[in-house]
């Protein structure tokens, strides 16, 4: 078994003292924390269970406390332990629209969570383009005049770095139709009100996102330190934990502090005028355990409270802070932190994830090495290889200067779908063409699709860009593509009399790539060729040899 990594004495000491802190602010906002029957911040009220089946709830009473729960006309009862912790399962039964009350009683003490609603649970996840929030999508501030989804419920849990698990996290449950409602995902609101709509039941959405984090950060140190590709980054951690010095950082902080308000008041005075940038403020210092991004480190604050809660599924928009040379390659990391969180929860609940985005300058010559095709790649053999995934291709959405595509409502959409098909078993088409195999003949590659519905064809009926060829000598050519049949794509160049290996959308923007399905929906990236690439975190410790035609 994995034990949990300690954590030196002054961390413990500082974390008692932030604990107390975080547990005086919550009796301001909870009169119920002040009494010996308590429940974490998110049982609250417009929360959403999940239906048919036990929804897990627990909470803390007085030592071997009988507690009682009411809901739904049903009632329930669980005695806490010598610690006076308690965990059940209710019987939250179909879905409901109507929201009731949840009543949980110990003591003579009571916690009434009111317009508690039944139906399904997902959990949402990663970094920015997760974290984007409605209030920024440009047509939202139309729907919200007209919007009527009581429905859709979304708990948006605060950004909370951590240096062991915790058991609370601060947030609230928002609906769409109030003003709060600004501040949900908007990839996990689409993704929500297209489940709604076509399953006619509610749908609650738990948001723990953070912007710019790796998958790393969101995994826990015990997982991590089970693979020896990533037990070298908690180490790493541990060390640099055991190194700090909270009183060197300090006298440090207060210099550059210094430093910074002497820059600011000339600039306020002179640069400010000359158009300069205003000097930055000094980041506070902070322990390597408490850092957000550092491993585990969210996981502890944003996924630990969560864990044990039912949910159908997780959605997954992150690889953004992981499209780096040197990194550990995505096709290790982000099943590692599936297989985590599914062992934790105790089931294989659905994990679906957003392919990246087009993002960059437009590359206009083939033989491009840049990692992030690479890691999209990668997110494909994601889906072949771990059970119950799916996978949201969007090359066809994205902007050149701007990493954060405005445009939220397609990857939601296409979350939904691969989730109406493969969770709820609607006969539909879920995902875009696949690449499936590849043969070399008379001088030409055929590639088959999986996933083309009624067949391939071009998005804009022009011919098939983006695809490239080379031989052995690994030098890439655009190549002639043709659909010569229902899922086959022959790819030719003239430049390449025998043909070796084939690449489809093999750039970080990819503008032009146009093979989809009858559906319309567009073809993952793709290569049949497993030659280092710059992006990889093997390559980039030794010379890249595919190479562009020059």
């Amino acid at each position: 078994m994995i034990s949990l990594i300690p954590f030196p004495n002054l961390l413990e000491t500082a974390m008692k003292i932030l604990s107390a802190i975080t547990f005086a602010a919550c009796l301001v906002v909870s009169p119920n924390l002040m009494a010996d029957l308590r429940v974490p911040h998110f049982f609250s009220d417009h929360m959403v269970l999940q239906r048919d089946g036990d929804a897990q709830l627990w909470g803390n009473a007085s030592p071997n406390a009988n507690v009682s729960i009411e809901f739904g006309e049903k009632d329930f009862s669980v005695q806490a332990d010598a610690a006076g912790k308690w965990k059940t399962g209710i019987a939250a039964g179909p879905a409901n629209s109507q929201g009731r009350v949840l009543k949980i009683s110990s003591g003579g003490q009571t916690i009434e969570i009111k317009d508690v609603l039944v139906g399904e649970v997902w959990l949402a996840s990663g970094q920015s383009n997760m974290a984007f929030t409605l209030g920024r999508v440009p047509e939202y501030a139309k729907m919200l005049q007209t919007i009527d989804l009581p429905g859709v419920r979304m708990f948006c849990a605060a950004p909370t770095a951590a240096a062991e698990p915790q058991d609370n996290i601060v947030g609230d449950w928002l609906l769409p139709n109030t003003q709060a409602g600004n501040s949900m995902s908007a990839v996990a609101f689409f993704f929500a009100k297209k489940l709604h709509e076509e399953l006619g039941v509610p749908v609650g959405i738990i948001k723990t996102a953070w912007g710019g984090k790796p998958v790393e950060t969101l995994t826990s140190r015990a997982a991590l330190s089970a693979l020896p590709e990533t037990k070298v980054l908690v180490d790493r951690l541990m060390k640099q934990q055991k190194a700090f010095d909270p009183v060197a950082a300090k006298k440090s902080y207060d210099q550059r502090l210094k430093f910074f308000k002497v820059a600011s008041k000339q600039w306020q005075e002179k640069g400010k005028a000359s158009g300069k940038r205003r000097p930055k403020a000094p980041a506070r210092p902070k322990w390597p355990t408490m850092t957000e991004g550092n491993p585990g480190v969210l996981y502890d604050g944003m996924i630990h409270p969560f864990v044990g809660y039912t949910i159908q599924g997780a959605i997954w928009y992150q690889g953004e802070a992981n499209a780096k040379a040197g990194k550990v390659p995505y096709d290790v990391t982000l099943p590692l932190m599936i297989r985590d969180w599914r062992d934790r929860w105790g089931t294989d609940f659905a994990f679906e994830f957003v392919q990246l985005a087009n993002f960059k300058k437009v590359e206009t010559e083939p033989g491009n090495n840049d990692p992030w095709p690479l890691l999209q790649d990668r997110m494909r053999l994601i889906l072949e290889t771990t059970p119950n995934t799916g996978m949201a291709v969007i090359n066809d959405v994205g902007a050149a200067n701007d990493i954060h595509p405005q445009d939220k409502k397609t990857p939601g959409d296409r979350l939904a779908i691969w989730a109406l098909a493969k969770t709820y078993g609607q006969d539909i088409v879920y995902s875009g063409p696949l690449f499936a195999s590849s043969n070399q003949a008379d001088g030409a590659i055929k590639v088959e699709f999986t996933a083309v519905g009624d067949g391939l064809k071009s998005r804009d009926g022009g011919s098939l860009n983006r695809f490239e060829i080379a031989g052995s000598d690994k030098v890439w050519h655009w190549a002639d593509a043709k659909i010569s049949g229902k899922s086959t794509v022959t790819v030719s160049s003239k430049k390449v009399a025998d043909p070796a290996a084939v690449r489809y959308a093999w750039a970080a923007n990819p503008e032009g790539v146009n093979l989809v399905n009858s559906d319309g929906l567009p073809t993952s990236v793709f290569r049949t060729d497993d030659w280092d690439d710059v992006g990889s975190a093997e390559a980039s410790r030794r010379t890249v040899p595919a190479r562009r035609a020059q």
